[in-house]
């Protein structure tokens, strides 16, 4: 019985995948995940209150998931540069998987307070990744370079997603360029200043 329950917890996670990602949060309504998976309206009320609650476990499933893909990619980076050029592309590659493509369209603002908090959460474990090889390329300030180093990928993530008139290829080198560039002139200026100082 159990096992038939996640089972049937998977189907509509899966989805409630597949309708974010086609149409964002309108999509995802409890008719249509009954229709997706077969299952009687009422039937979905037992596994998920809200679609908030939907949400908030697509986010306990899939964030995980993603942060453990970039911690493998910065693991086997060798320098300190190489770690956030990782960090970087790990996070663009994944912008083309479903399960990426369906929480980004999920608006933060629908969602009650402990649900964006735990949203924004998750999102922390990636700045994490980072925070340790900005700090060994001598930032001062390694968790806010790690965040707007997140920001500049975000922004990434969203040309892409939407489609921009540039290949996905263009975006990604250009995007690795610029956090790469910024990191290391950003150390380069520091130390100029202090020996100038």
């Amino acid at each position: 019985m159990a096992e038939h329950r996640q089972l049937q917890r998977d189907a509509l996670l899966e989805a409630a995948r597949a309708l974010l990602a086609e149409g964002g949060m309108e999509a995802l309504t409890f008719p249509a995940l009954a229709v997706r998976t077969g299952l009687a309206r009422s039937s979905v009320y037992e596994y998920f209150r809200s679609r908030a609650a939907v949400v908030e476990e697509l986010c306990a499933v899939d964030f995980p998931s993603w942060a453990a893909e970039i911690a493998d990619a910065v693991a086997v980076a060798e320098s300190p540069q190489q770690r956030v050029e990782a960090y970087v592309r790990a996070q663009l590659a994944l912008a083309g998987d479903p399960r990426h493509r369906a929480l980004a369209a999920i608006s933060a603002g629908e969602l009650d307070d402990a649900a964006r908090e735990r949203i924004r959460a998750s999102h922390g474990q990636f700045v994490g990744l980072v925070v340790s090889a900005l700090a060994d390329l001598g930032h001062q300030q390694p968790g806010l370079t790690a965040g707007l180093v997140q920001g500049v990928v975000q922004a990434a993530v969203k040309r892409l997603e939407l489609g921009a008139a540039e290949d996905s290829a263009v975006i990604i080198e250009a995007t690795v360029a610029l956090v790469l560039r910024g990191v290391t002139d950003t150390v380069t200026e520091t130390a100029t200043d202090a020996v100038a100082g």
